[in-house]
């Protein structure tokens, strides 16, 4: 049977991968991913044949993994976080949708068998360092202009500012793009404090993690990479400190049941 597991292997850390994504990697005759992600997995990968395509290859990846796995081998196409969001699942799903109306000339690839294995995305990895960010409504938007116009993007900030939910920011800034996240945040001005608490994560759950706690108001580009979440709070989400310990969560309204 024709068969490809589409695999979320979480923020970096070996121990939060979920065991039905290793299950899967181990099933896997075949693994293809950007480099880093396999690096990632260590000894986990041993045994296997790796196809390593760079940055930007990410429709040569999907297309490789499904011509793969059409060929009789069990594949993983692989992707840190969860794969759903912001990854590979959606593109490999686009290509069968592109089959089906005959815009690809691969029927073979409609006889695979697709499951999909989530992982901790980057944004429940940040929240859990510093407490409860993510407890009530959020969202997520991704800052990149390279596939969705920046109107757009734009028009969805204001939208969560206006609906006051927590918003984790993915692709915030690169080497190209480095004053949608100073805009994004002057947007979100419009709609809560200054003292709003902001999350940096970089390199979650890995070596070289770090983790910032600042203020929406002092919140800049320039210590922001590719590599960092941003997650902004809501109007109500709160930094509190205990000694050196500093927490940050949302509340859901249970103040009221508390008092």
């Amino acid at each position: 049977m024709s068969r490809l597991f589409l695999v979320g292997t979480g923020p970096g850390d070996s121990a939060l991968i979920a065991p039905k994504a290793l299950a899967a990697i181990a099933a896997s005759s075949d693994l293809v991913a950007y480099g880093l992600y396999l690096e990632l997995l260590g000894e986990v990968c041993d045994g296997k044949v790796h196809h390593d395509l760079p940055l930007g290859e990410e429709i040569g990846r999907a297309r490789l993994a499904l011509d793969l796995a059409a060929s009789g081998k069990t594949t993983a196409l692989i992707s840190s976080g969860d794969i759903g969001i912001y990854a590979m699942a959606t593109l490999v799903f686009e290509l069968l949708d592109q089959q089906l109306q005959g815009k690809e000339s691969h029927p073979e690839w409609l006889q695979v068998e697709i499951e999909v294995v989530p992982g901790i995305s980057a944004m429940q990895a940040g929240a859990s360092r510093v407490g409860a960010l993510l407890g009530h409504d959020f969202c997520t938007v991704s800052l990149s202009d390279l596939l969705t116009p920046w109107e757009t993007i734009e028009k969805r900030i204001h939208s969560a500012g206006a609906g006051d939910f927590v918003v984790s920011f993915y692709n915030p800034v690169s080497r190209k793009r480095d004053w949608q996240l100073n805009r994004a945040r002057d947007i979100l001005l419009q709609y809560r404090p200054a003292s709003t608490p902001v999350l940096l994560g970089r390199q979650l759950t890995r070596a070289d993690e770090s983790i910032t706690i600042t203020r929406l108001d002092q919140l800049d580009a320039s210590a922001v990479d590719m590599f960092t979440l941003v997650s902004v709070g809501n109007s109500e989400s709160r930094h509190i400190v205990n000694g050196d310990k500093h927490w940050v969560y949302t509340p859901r309204g249970y103040r009221k049941k508390l008092i």
